[in-house]
């Protein structure tokens, strides 16, 4: 679309406190008005406007530390009404560009910006469309097509955020989600683990940048040199927004040439949190390979995407945390806390499994008893520690000898129960010799006291329609044999 520009009648109203940036504004564009007048306050600045009608307000951020030093800014954008604005905006304070969007309309440049490219933006700016009707529907024409690019990358991301049982799988898919934005050539998110870790846990790459090797590590990237000056790190420990529009102004040559030979051209890394004012999550960066003025909707959209994705995340991480604390429930409930066998409810439960099993494939299956004597008396002798120690001690042994597929439980107080899976009872009486002679040899924690432990054992093999209840009363009948004939012995029940 064709443009006029004119300098022989436009009025300019400049504002910075510093002296010395509102001289340079002279010396660089004063040219370009018939008038340009220079406030120091933004009292003076709305008393300026009031009395001339200026064709270009700039506004200079640059020396201010805290957007709330800028108190009266926002009222200049909104008396503007629509009318241009150029604000000139440091790009370590880059976050300050959407809130005061909210306010009204206005061009912006990141500073710091050569004098060739402010003089071309405030061209821009004052530039007057030839056809002013023909602007306003391509204008028009551009949202839409901005608010499609926008509503298409939003039910991507949407979409990616489905699979948040895994985290990394979860972060590829909104890598790939955020490319489908224009422009983008490379994604990447990065996530806060323990400690203050800070990990590259997912990257998508249309310009083969491997964000790895860029920053010569994939955690702990809080600790990278470039935390200062590349913008998803410096999203994070500030926890703001940064927008990068050229590489080389962050400062750090290395970076800017690394940047460019991939054809990027800015950066935009937005902090991720669980909840306003919460810690930071983490970050999601994106890489252009061309320059975008951002408009309000856009930066909203981007906000928003960031808010979806900290959801995401902190789903997973919850979801992550149920599932561990779940296992932990459950093997509270499963495990008995003294001797790490299965407890009794464990125990009857992997008979009651095990014997259905055998019967449906016809597979022999074997059940041990066994009894720790002289334990009570340990117990008496030498305090309840030693004793738990000693069956603590009792139940590795035996656990040692046993096969992945077996199971050994705790069922009361000295008595234990094992399920021998695909073993019958000449086998089983075998194994039980086995664990005779090695609690035999076991150095238990009693022994250094002076004290002993014995062991009785009972052993079956279940029969073709036996339910748990039988076997366990034969079990039981005959471990009480086995005691009376003077421990360490071993029965067969009938």
């Amino acid at each position: 679309m064709p443009q006029i520009y004119s300098r022989s009648n436009s009025t300019g109203v400049f504002f910075n406190p510093s002296p010395d940036r509102r001289a340079e504004f002279q010396s660089c564009c004063g040219e370009m008005f018939s008038q340009l007048v220079s406030c120091d306050q933004v009292d003076a600045t709305s008393a300026a406007l009031a009395k001339r009608e200026a064709d270009l307000l700039i506004l200079d951020l640059n020396g201010f530390e805290h957007l709330n030093q800028l108190a009266g800014i926002g009222a200049l954008i909104r008396g503007r009404a629509g009318a241009p604005i150029l604000l000139l905006c440091a790009y370590e304070h880059s976050a300050w560009l959407p809130e005061l969007m909210a306010y009204g309309t206005f061009d912006y440049r990141i500073c710091p910006v050569l004098n060739d490219a402010l003089q071309e933006a405030v061209r821009q700016a004052l530039a007057v469309p030839a056809d002013p009707a023909a602007a306003m529907q391509q204008a028009l024409l551009d949202k839409e097509k901005e608010l499609r690019d926008l509503l298409s990358v939003q039910r991507s991301l949407q979409r990616a955020l489905g699979g948040i049982d895994s985290i990394n799988i979860m972060a590829s898919q909104i890598c790939l989600a955020l490319c489908n934005f224009p422009g983008v050539r490379h994604t990447a998110v990065l996530h806060m683990k323990e400690r203050g870790d800070l990990q590259l846990v997912a990257q998508e790459a249309r310009n083969h940048l491997d964000l790895g090797r860029l920053l010569q590590r994939r955690d702990h990237l809080l600790q990278s040199p470039l935390r200062d000056s590349f913008p998803p790190l410096m999203a994070v420990a500030r926890g703001e927004m940064v927008l990068l529009d050229a590489p080389e102004k962050a400062g750090d040559p290395e970076l800017a040439m690394a940047l460019h030979d991939r054809n990027v051209r800015m950066v935009l890394a937005l902090p991720l949190r669980a909840e306003p004012g919460g810690p930071e999550m983490g970050a999601i960066c994106l890489m252009f390979d061309r320059h975008i003025s951002f408009s309000r909707e856009q930066f909203a959209c981007f906000s928003s995407l960031a808010q979806f994705v900290s959801y995401g995340l902190g789903m997973s991480e919850l979801k992550h945390r149920n599932d561990a604390l779940s296992g932990q429930l459950s093997q509270m409930s499963t495990v008995d806390a003294v001797t790490g066998a299965a407890n009794r409810r464990a125990g009857e439960d992997a008979l009651d499994n095990e014997i259905r099993r055998a019967r449906r494939y016809g597979l022999p299956l074997a059940v041990l008893s066994f009894d720790v004597g002289s334990f009570r008396s340990s117990n008496d002798l030498y305090g309840s520690p030693v004793g738990e120690a000693a069956l603590r001690k009792v139940a590795e042994t035996v656990q040692g000898r046993l096969r992945a597929s077996d199971t050994l439980a705790r069922m009361r107080g000295e008595e234990f129960l094992i399920v021998a899976t695909h073993t019958s009872a000449a086998d089983a009486m075998r194994l039980a010799e086995k664990l005779r002679a090695a609690l035999a040899d076991a150095d238990l924690p009693v022994a250094g006291y002076g004290g002993s432990v014995s062991v009785a054992l009972s052993v079956t093999e279940v029969g073709p329609e036996e339910g748990s209840g039988a076997l366990l009363d034969r079990l039981d009948i005959a471990l009480q044999r086995a005691k009376r004939a003077g421990r360490n012995s071993i029965e067969l029940a009938a």
